[in-house]
């Protein structure tokens, strides 16, 4: 697969509004690979069959920034840490064995 060159972009002015974000917009297409019928959110597709992806920058809108995402942790607050496995389950204490 060849890559496609883009032009590159200006970045966007940045917004400090609090307004929230539209609500995303369902699209429908074709598979450009395989031509499964697929739906995405604003122009952006990802198939299920064969695994091909369509460009980022080939969205109908801009990608919202992290600073607004509405389930973003507040700032100096991070996620606790995540065990990579379950802790052991407290059981009885081993006691004083008594001997026959």
């Amino acid at each position: 697969m060849t890559r496609r060159h883009h032009p590159s972009h200006l970045p966007e002015e940045r917004t400090d509004s609090t307004a929230p974000l539209p609500p995303p917009e369902l699209t429908e297409a074709e598979c450009r690979r395989c031509g499964t019928y697929i739906a995405g959110l604003d122009g952006r597709y990802a198939c299920g069959v064969c695994g091909w992806v369509n460009d980022h920058s080939e969205g109908h809108r801009r990608l919202p920034r992290a600073d607004e995402d509405p389930d973003r942790p507040p700032k100096g607050r991070r996620r606790p840490k995540q065990r990579p496995w379950p802790l052991p389950e407290p059981g009885p204490e081993p006691g004083p064995h008594a001997g026959p």
